[in-house]
């Protein structure tokens, strides 16, 4: 519950678990990822995980969480029975038919059976596709092939999902328009329920960034992302937020309420979490490394947010989606009155970069999306 003002309202809630290892570091990866050397200790890191939640559910009354996201990492290296522990040991918590996903790289799924994970618990699968060409995929050190891609979704279909993302990517190195649209057309032959699309961008500290590769140039990514744009609509998929496309009914929820500025644990080694307090709205954090996190699964850095960052932080989230969110939520998941921003959103608006009616950027403001967040940062 969050207290400002007048407002006493419910915050929606919901637990990302972060899984830190994998077989192989990409070049493009910035995510809190650790290639594996020698044996995955998967008891201490699922005691671990279990400590770190027994604390951070002590206030969390019952029937209180949405959704569930196993990231990584690569959360598939563990097996299904991890997963069934952890998620009976949330069972309480947990509002009934909850959305649990689980990301899964086609290259680490075939030690395990999908069938199993569904049994576990999981009931939203994301497999990380990024390309269908097997030239693209080595050159972003992916593990597994375009066939393996195919092959394990195939074997989820079987498995009982019946809801699966595929990530794709797109401005890869050297790729042109056509080798672009056979990626997306590949995927949406699948007929996955979701499509997350998204641009390659080169991070500080990957191997991308220290070795930049020769990247697609900006009038190819332009037609990719008009040709692409098009394609995705007429196969069905509604474009609901900057990157993410979903067929009717589908649109992921955990990320809806990262996107609205809802409320969510972070637990596992460098999983982050927010949550809104009557005093006001805290970050935490939690340590990076997995050998420290596993020393001590308890420990957490808190980060109070000020009152001028509110703002920003609400935006950098709900102008991701198409459709925007309403003024009232600013001020209800904030607790700052919206007339503080009226001036500044009405300049935007004479501008033509965003809505008058409901906080949402006009055509023109998507597509300068950073720049347009960065006025509120």
């Amino acid at each position: 519950m969050y207290q400002t003002g007048s407002i006493h309202l419910t915050i929606p809630l919901s637990l990302y678990v972060h899984f830190p290892w994998c077989v192989r570091k990409c070049p493009y990866c910035d995510f809190n990822s650790h290639p594996l050397s020698g044996t995955l200790d998967e008891a201490g890191y699922l005691r671990a995980l279990q400590r770190d939640l027994e604390i951070q559910l002590e206030d969390v009354p019952a029937n209180s969480i949405q959704s569930v996201f196993f990231g990584g990492g690569t959360p598939s290296l563990f097996s299904p029975g991890a997963f069934a522990e952890l998620l009976d040991s949330l069972s309480d918590v947990m509002v009934p038919n909850a959305e649990v996903t689980m990301e899964a790289n086609p290259g680490t799924t075939e030690y395990h059976n999908f069938q199993e994970y569904r049994a576990a618990g999981i009931n939203r699968l994301s497999l990380g596709a990024q390309s269908f060409s097997n030239v693209q995929l080595e050159r972003l050190g992916r593990i597994h092939s375009a066939f393996e891609t195919s092959e394990s979704f195939a074997k989820a279909r079987t498995g009982g999902f019946a809801n699966v993302n595929l990530d794709l990517m797109y401005a890869l190195p050297q790729q042109t328009v056509s080798e672009a649209i056979f990626d997306l057309t590949s995927a949406i032959a699948l007929a996955p329920e979701h499509i997350s699309w998204y641009q390659l961008t080169i991070e500080p500290k990957t191997e991308f960034a220290r070795r930049p590769p020769i990247l697609a140039s900006e009038s190819a990514v332009e037609g990719m992302e008009k040709r692409g744009h098009a394609l995705l609509a007429d196969a069905g998929y509604r474009r609901y937020e900057i990157s993410a496309y979903a067929t009717e009914s589908h649109q992921c929820l955990h990320n809806l309420n990262y996107w609205t500025f809802g409320d969510y644990l972070g637990a596992g080694a460098g999983a982050h979490g927010k949550r809104s307090r009557p005093t006001g709205i805290v970050r935490t954090s939690k340590p990076r490394q997995p050998r420290l996190y596993l020393a001590n699964p308890e420990a957490t850095n808190q980060l109070g947010l000020a009152e001028c960052e509110l703002a920003g932080e609400f935006m950098m989230n709900a102008l991701r989606l198409s459709d925007g969110v309403s003024f009232e939520l600013f001020t209800q998941r904030t607790g700052v009155p919206f007339e503080t921003i009226s001036e500044q959103w009405q300049t935007l608006v004479n501008q033509g970069l965003v809505c008058e009616e409901r906080l949402a950027a006009t055509p023109l403001g998507y597509r300068h999306l950073d720049s347009l967040i960065q006025r509120f940062l």
